[in-house]
């Protein structure tokens, strides 16, 4: 039953999935958090998340893009 719930997931290409982190016996707890707000980074769900707080039309965020890239171009040419 396990594996058919996962094959409608995958079908469907929803991202509901539970992040886990294996704590071991004896293990500072300060360092399984690092671990999990690692992970938790790596997803990308605060990013997502933040985005979504306000509706941003699509010109505007090509236009930011464009701004970030002409601006990592400058500072790579004054690297060099």
């Amino acid at each position: 039953m396990p594996t058919e719930i996962l094959n409608n997931l995958n079908k469907n290409k929803t991202k509901n999935c539970m992040i886990v982190i294996p704590v071991k016996d004896g293990e500072n707890i300060e360092r399984a958090l690092k671990r999990f707000k690692r992970k938790i980074e790596k997803t990308g769900v605060v990013k997502e998340l933040r985005n979504r707080q306000a509706f941003e039309k699509p010109s505007i965020t090509r236009r930011t893009e464009i701004k970030k890239a002409i601006y990592i171009e400058d500072l790579q040419r004054s690297e060099e």
